[in-house]
């Protein structure tokens, strides 16, 4: 999937999604933390948001970051070719992290490829209570980081975390990383409330 069919789905599913819950454009922002002209940016689909907005707006609304970035979802199977992968972050060394296929039923499971050049590092705030995630390492060293606890993962190491709390992925090597990232969002998420 390209950058215009990901800008057009993910704003046509805000659109969805917002309504759906009954919020306005000023309500979403600020259970989001965002701005509004943000909110209407990505509703319109005249910007390109980061992964952390893109989280921000998922955790908002209550659903997974799947619901926000697919039109097409089947009901029992849904097959995602190569070139249906929704890329979601990347740097300009070449790290990206792409959603390759997800389910959103009352809970969320996720599955994803992260590739992490050297010196480049992806931070998260906590995800909602109870969100899992599940990665293995195929290729380099990762730097797990998780409640600012620091793990080394070498190539072939897998691990499992509590991604509630402020965690992220980092290369401190001289080799790229390349890694398979399960993610599962527990059901009957509420939108998140404005502070």
């Amino acid at each position: 999937m390209d950058i215009d069919q990901l800008s057009q789905s993910l704003a046509c599913n805000l659109k969805h999604w917002r309504t759906r819950r009954g919020l306005t454009l000023d309500g979403l922002a600020a259970r989001a933390g965002l701005s509004r002209g943000m909110v209407i940016q990505v509703e319109q689909a005249r910007t390109n948001p980061s992964l952390e907005t893109m989280v921000k707006l998922a955790d908002a609304l209550g659903v997974d970051m799947t619901a926000l970035l697919d039109c097409d979802q089947e009901p029992r199977v849904r097959l995602t070719p190569p070139g249906r992968a929704v890329r979601v972050w990347s740097t300009e060394a070449g790290s990206s992290s792409t959603l390759l296929a997800g389910r959103s039923d009352q809970s969320a499971f996720e599955l994803w490829h992260w590739r992490l050049e050297p010196g480049d590092a992806s931070n998260s705030s906590p995800h909602p209570p109870g969100t899992t995630e599940l990665l293995h390492v195929h290729a380099g060293e990762l730097t797990l980081i998780v409640a600012g606890d620091i793990h080394a993962m070498p190539t072939g190491y897998s691990a499992s975390l509590a991604a509630d709390v402020p965690h992220g992925y980092r290369n401190d090597g001289d080799v790229t990383v390349e890694m398979t990232l399960a993610a599962y969002i527990p059901g009957s998420r509420e939108p998140a409330q404005a502070v």
